[in-house]
């Protein structure tokens, strides 16, 4: 899915100018890199927070438009209002297209209601990881890993190297030779 994101420059920085911009129903944010000093901006809070709702969002090449110049932007970090369902601050990252990128991808669990640990040994699969950081072509980012567990049984666990990558994604992980637990597998062993 494509976004489209409209923003604006901010001259006044600092804790008064951000409470006064989010009052206005603005968010404040920072766009940084493509060897640029950082920008401080603003974007609507309406559209951030209800994108930031939704998982592909968060490893989505996004079009950032600032004074009529675009830039494809990845979100890098975001804070939420303790309390209140507030976007607090949002960065954004320029991603150059002709350059691999590391990111956080999500890891999704796949036919584990067919596995035998499920359907026979009354077991669950628990991921102990959510995300999985990986080197990636900026054109290429997955919205999500699969990990398949059809095959699986109860007391099993599974690794990084279990995980199927589509074809331009390699895990950073993997890479430095340390192939980390992902998931258990629980249930009653016959």
């Amino acid at each position: 899915m494509s976004y489209e994101i409209q923003a604006t420059v901010r001259e006044a920085q600092g804790t008064g100018a951000s409470r006064r911009l989010r009052r206005e129903g603005q968010t404040p944010a920072v766009l940084y890199g493509d060897d640029q000093k950082g920008t401080a901006i603003a974007v609507d809070h309406k559209t951030v927070y209800y994108a930031l709702a939704k998982e592909d969002f968060h490893t989505a090449l996004i079009n950032l438009s600032v004074g009529g110049k675009e830039h494809k932007v990845i979100v890098r970090d975001f804070q939420f209002h303790p309390v209140r369902q507030e976007v607090q601050h949002i960065d954004f990252q320029i991603v150059d297209e002709s350059k691999p990128l590391k990111l956080r991808v999500p890891l999704h669990i796949v036919n584990a209601e067919k596995s035998q640990a499920v359907k026979l040994q009354s077991g669950r699969v628990s991921l102990l990881s959510t995300t999985v950081e990986v080197i990636v072509d900026p054109k290429n980012i997955p919205a999500a890993l699969e990990l398949n567990c059809e095959k699986v049984v109860a007391g099993d666990i599974l690794h990084l190297s279990d995980v199927s990558y589509p074809e331009g994604v390699s895990s950073v992980a993997l890479k430095r030779n340390s192939n980390l637990a992902v998931a258990t597998v629980t249930g009653k062993k016959r």
